[in-house]
């Protein structure tokens, strides 16, 4: 048993949505998140500032005793999880890019649509996994940089976003005729239903879920599940704008959901 919370973080509020599914899945699991909402987007930024902000985050983070960090961002597990991995061994540090694409390989897939921000895209981290694990893979990618400038001002349920969404994935998917889509980002899973409307053939991978399933492995084989622990879930960001304070109202409607201000050093 181990009561220490589960540390998250993401450049907004994305990586939320790894968070719910932590709680459907094991719900006596307490977690610290940090959303970098000042920050973000991360997606258009060079690998540099992204490892630099990233550590700034880690390093927080660790401050709090965690016994995990998820990194539930797809940009950053992109450029730096290997480095954190290093700064930080004795942690278990868990990108969600590994756990997705071993599940698109499972599934025996062979043509693969993958829909992420530029930074991502530009580092074909999912292309060159899919394909040391099935060198026949066909990998699929574009960039979709205005989703999460998009998400995080909350338009999420909007014609603007339906729009936009038709906008990047009509011509994609028709010219390339996969039917398995990767959602390579942890804030894409909110705009998911304007995917399925339009595009009800495709299967999708859900990268914030599938992170969360390495976790449990992990947690139970080490016995490190938390039980009865008295703890509360602690939310921070570095910006507190009206937009971010909506949406997480909408993802946590029904909750005690409270988020504090902390910004970082630059």
């Amino acid at each position: 048993m181990d009561n220490r919370p589960i540390g998250f973080f993401d450049s907004g509020l994305g990586g939320l949505t790894s968070v719910h599914e932590l709680h459907k899945r094991l719900p006596e699991e307490k977690v610290i998140y940090y959303g970098d909402t000042a920050r973000t987007p991360y997606g258009s930024k060079s690998p540099e500032t992204i490892k630099t902000f990233a550590t700034q985050i880690v390093d927080y983070l660790v401050s709090k005793n965690p016994k995990m960090i998820i990194i539930a961002c797809n940009t950053v597990t992109s450029w730096a999880l290997d480095s954190l991995r290093e700064r930080y061994p004795e942690i278990p540090i868990l990108g969600v890019i590994e756990p997705t694409v071993r599940r698109v390989v499972s599934d025996g897939c062979k043509r693969v649509g993958v829909i992420a921000t530029k930074a991502t895209i530009k580092s074909d981290i999912y292309g060159r996994s899919l394909k040391s694990l099935d060198p026949e893979m066909q990998v699929y990618s574009l960039a979709c940089p205005a989703l999460v400038p998009l998400i995080e001002e909350g338009f999420t349920d909007s014609e603007i976003m339906e729009l936009t969404v038709k906008h990047y994935m009509d011509d994609f998917v028709r010219d390339h005729d996969f039917d398995h889509l990767i959602l390579g980002c942890t804030h894409y899973p909110l705009v998911a239903k304007h995917i399925r409307k339009h595009y009800p053939g495709i299967k999708l991978y859900n990268s914030s879920a599938e992170v969360i399933k390495d976790a449990a492995k992990i947690l139970t084989e080490n016995d490190m599940l938390a039980k009865g622990s008295e703890l509360r879930d602690r939310y921070y960001a570095s910006d507190l704008s009206e937009n971010f304070i909506a949406m997480t109202d909408l993802l946590f409607a029904g909750t005690d959901f409270k988020i504090k201000f902390i910004k970082l050093e630059d």
